[in-house]
């Protein structure tokens, strides 16, 4: 039996709440969203949060709305889900962020004042090592690194955790001659063909070039989504030229294709220039 929506004149949030109530509900409630639980629901939340920031490069505003609210949504459904346990409901999710942001600003909401930007910086850390010690977590530095995280945004938290502690290459021309040591240790195992060490230097080449990123307080995720959109930028360049010219890549070869891939770069540059 069917009934009608939560009504539009509630309060967007809490109609937001009824309609996942409903969506959840035994009695008359949606098959898919009553399978889910936690885990399957947390790859849609990563997914949710790539969106957002992909509309933000994008500069979509109109997007930008559309996908912050799919990530409340997703907020809004753990929250359900935790309720149906008896875990916590949403007003605690917005409390706990609520008295974490006071918590954490005194400087905004209290009597502390900070110097710089830096100092600022440090009080948070402070902050943050107080709330872990009050937990009882005690532990390594590294623990409370998530390991869901995309593995470059991951290897910048972790050499941030050892840098509070002086566990840090003195200056970026220290990180990129490491940089340079491991790609030789990469070139030699390809060269002698055995792929599963090549894989693990590989990795040590990626860590190395996050603490690159993590030197020069840039975001490795963000430029390396630059970069991407640079690729598909130019590689639609080329199709173009080449359908232009009557074909498609796969009856190209690399020469031409390389040759166009130039032509895209020294287009950029002349509209850059205007």
């Amino acid at each position: 039996m069917t009934r009608p929506a939560p009504p539009d004149t509630l309060p967007p949030l809490e109609r937001l709440l009824a309609i996942m109530a409903r969506l959840r509900d035994p009695e008359g409630g949606c098959p898919w969203d009553l399978e889910q639980d936690f885990a399957t629901i947390a790859p849609y939340t990563v997914e949710e949060a790539y969106e957002v920031a992909d509309a933000i490069e994008r500069k979509d505003l109109s997007d930008l709305k559309e996908e912050l609210g799919d990530l409340l949504l997703q907020v809004v459904f753990h929250a359900r889900m935790a309720e149906e346990q008896g875990a916590f409901a949403f007003d605690d999710v917005a409390r706990a962020i609520n008295d974490k942001m006071v918590r954490r600003h005194p400087h905004v909401f209290a009597d502390e004042t900070y110097g710089s930007l830096a100092e600022q910086v440090e009080g948070w850390e402070q902050l943050k090592a107080a709330e872990r010690a009050k937990k009882g977590r005690d532990g390594s530095l590294m623990d409370e690194v998530p390991t869901g995280l995309p593995g470059l945004t991951r290897a910048v938290k972790l050499s941030k955790r050892a840098a509070q502690v002086g566990f840090v290459w003195p200056t970026v021309r220290d990180v990129t001659a490491k940089l340079h040591e491991e790609v030789g240790e990469l070139e030699a195992e390809i060269e002698a063909g055995d792929l599963e060490k090549a894989r693990q230097e590989l990795g040590d080449v990626l860590f190395v070039v996050a603490n690159i990123a993590r030197t020069l307080d840039i975001d490795p995720e963000d430029a390396l989504r630059y970069t991407n959109a640079k690729f598909v930028r130019r590689f639609k360049f080329v199709e173009a030229q080449l359908a232009a010219r009557g074909k498609t890549p796969d009856q190209s070869d690399l020469a031409e294709m390389d040759g166009l891939w130039e032509d895209a770069k020294r287009a950029e540059r002349a509209a850059a220039a205007e």
